[in-house]
């Protein structure tokens, strides 16, 4: 398609912040129509932004023939509802990550995907930032020699919450995330680091549940090309625990950096130690979008596709024991 129209489904926090103003920065690239079920908030979203049309009925954008293609900004638990809907209807889709509460879902995705011939995006976007980027060409050029093992810690402080309430925010709704915040923050290291270092062909987890929602999770793993990985995860520390460290381990040294707060990558060989500090874009979907874009124009290939995204929720699912 020579110009890329769109349709955005939810008008949530990241469509503010991380995604929604690119599409109307890429060349020959425009949002034109927004949906939310609350058609109030659609309609204070799209005069807000200047879009032409709103509505609080996802097949009212579908049969909107001035898009043709769709952002799915919802909750996981809607991605494989909206994105094969989209399909069917014949608009591309970019969806949210993860792309679905499930690797079943993502299956179905894929499936669709190939019987209509509409392409589905998944919005593993740190894949293109500079700062990962800049993890990737280290390990790449051999600074860390053979690459052997992978390492994750991540801890944060327990969210004060009434955990009895139903309000609950969606983020710690196992029946919105696929399970709370586990899959809403880990999907991101799990697809940085495969795209690092390869495909994960196995995984085994086990988890507290002690609270709410696996306060606690532990994992090991292994990848293709012999190299191992342990990970582990908790979401009721106390703040002195906080914690964003990812470690990958070669036999000439190793590579340190995070995943949320873009601390400066370390990297440790026989020389010492040296810092790296990348600076990334404002919109932090914006490498990644226009990949996308560019894609649909028929002006570059972009990988961050369902096919590719699946793995990861493959990996979720085997450490919380789901499959």
């Amino acid at each position: 398609m020579e110009y890329v129209r769109w349709g955005i489904i939810g008008c949530g926090e990241v469509t503010e912040t991380k995604s929604g103003p690119v599409f109307d920065m890429v060349e020959h690239s425009q949002v034109v129509a927004v949906m939310n079920s609350d058609k109030e908030k659609a309609e204070q979203y799209a005069v807000k932004h200047g879009i032409n049309s709103w509505y609080d009925d996802v097949f009212d954008l579908l049969k909107d023939d001035a898009v043709n293609a769709v952002y799915i900004a919802t909750p996981p638990s809607t991605h494989a509802t909206y994105a094969i809907m989209a399909m069917k209807a014949g608009k591309a889709v970019y969806v949210e990550k993860p792309m679905a509460a499930s690797y079943e879902d993502c299956c179905r995705m894929n499936r669709i995907s190939e019987e209509t011939g509409m392409p589905c995006f998944v919005a593993y976007y740190r894949r293109y930032l500079p700062y990962f980027l800049k993890v990737k060409s280290l390990v790449s050029e051999g600074s860390i020699g053979r690459v052997i093992g992978v390492r994750i810690d991540f801890s944060q402080p327990e969210v004060n919450l009434d955990y009895s309430a139903k309000d609950l925010p969606w983020r710690i709704q196992p029946d919105i995330t696929g399970y709370g915040f586990f899959y809403d923050l880990v999907p991101h290291q799990i697809d940085v680091v495969q795209d690092i270092c390869g495909c994960i062909l196995d995984a085994y987890g086990c988890n507290s549940g002690a609270k709410h929602d696996f306060d606690t999770i532990s994992c090991c793993f292994s990848f293709e090309n012999d190299i191992v990985g342990a990970g582990s995860w908790c979401f009721g520390a106390d703040n002195c625990t906080d914690e964003d460290k990812v470690e990958i381990i070669g036999t000439d040294g190793k590579i340190k950096f995070s995943v949320f707060t873009f601390a400066p990558i370390k990297l440790t060989d026989k020389n010492g130690v040296r810092e790296f500090n990348v600076d990334n874009p404002r919109f932090v979907q914006y490498p990644l979008i226009e990949s996308v874009i560019k894609h649909l124009q028929g002006k570059a290939v972009c990988e961050c596709s369902g096919i590719n995204a699946t793995p990861t929720s493959w990996v979720l699912d085997k450490i919380m024991n789901r499959i």
